[in-house]
């Protein structure tokens, strides 16, 4: 999550081994978002991150770290700053995509940005969503929010298996990865993962914990 210390947990990333580093954009109402994200961006807020503060947050990390950067937030933020004022701004600031998890893959099709689909995606719009991403498609392997579970999903592998059928590009799977042993799961139907909430539960005991905790994943992937 945008914060003053980003830049510093960003650089414990990319040494445990992360390949991309997604920056949250607090949002006031979070709908994809478990407690822990929730929690993340409610600090940022009381800190004062409002969009020109992120902008500001996601250049000092790009000065930071040398891994793809990739914004996350929500459809409502782009609309008050404006939607190709923001875009024009982040790609600036040194962001190599977007991710708004609540923009339909037909809507606002000319914003370049990670395309999301989750087990109730039709078969139509998961080949709309991987002919229209920005590199990779990202897999929620849940019918809910982010957050830490005890298990891998079971959704995920008929997911995946649909998503190869319709697409080419590369599946990295999300939501409730929390595990080092639950990412080398999902790291063998999918060509990676995306780990959000048990990450901020890591960085909130400082950015050692976080790169110890990053390795982990990378080594279970290996």
């Amino acid at each position: 999550m945008a914060g003053p210390d980003t830049a510093e947990l960003a650089r414990a990333a990319e040494a445990g081994g992360a390949d991309l580093v997604e920056i949250g954009f607090p949002f006031s109402d979070p709908l994809a978002d478990g407690p822990v994200i929730r929690r993340a961006a409610e600090r940022a807020l009381e800190q004062g991150m409002r969009t020109a503060e992120c902008l500001q947050c996601l250049r000092d990390v790009r000065t930071a770290v040398e891994v793809p950067l990739v914004p996350m937030t929500y459809s409502a933020l782009l609309e008050a700053y404006g939607w190709e004022r923001f875009a024009d701004d982040a790609a600036a600031g040194g962001a190599s995509s977007l991710i708004v998890a609540d923009l339909p893959v037909d809507v606002r099709p000319e914003l370049p940005r990670v395309q999301l689909v989750a087990p109730t995606s039709t078969d139509d719009r998961i080949a709309l969503a991987a002919g229209s991403t920005d590199g990779w498609l990202y897999l929620v392997t849940v019918a809910g929010t982010t957050g830490a579970r005890d298990e891998l999903s079971p959704a995920l592998a008929p997911l995946v298996d649909r998503a190869r059928k319709l697409s080419q590009v590369p599946l990295y799977a999300g939501f409730g990865i929390s595990t080092p042993a639950q990412a080398a799961a999902a790291g063998e139907l999918a060509d990676g993962v995306v780990v959000g909430s048990a990450a901020l539960q890591a960085a909130e005991e400082g950015a050692p914990a976080l790169e110890r905790f990053v390795g982990q994943l990378r080594a279970a992937l290996a």
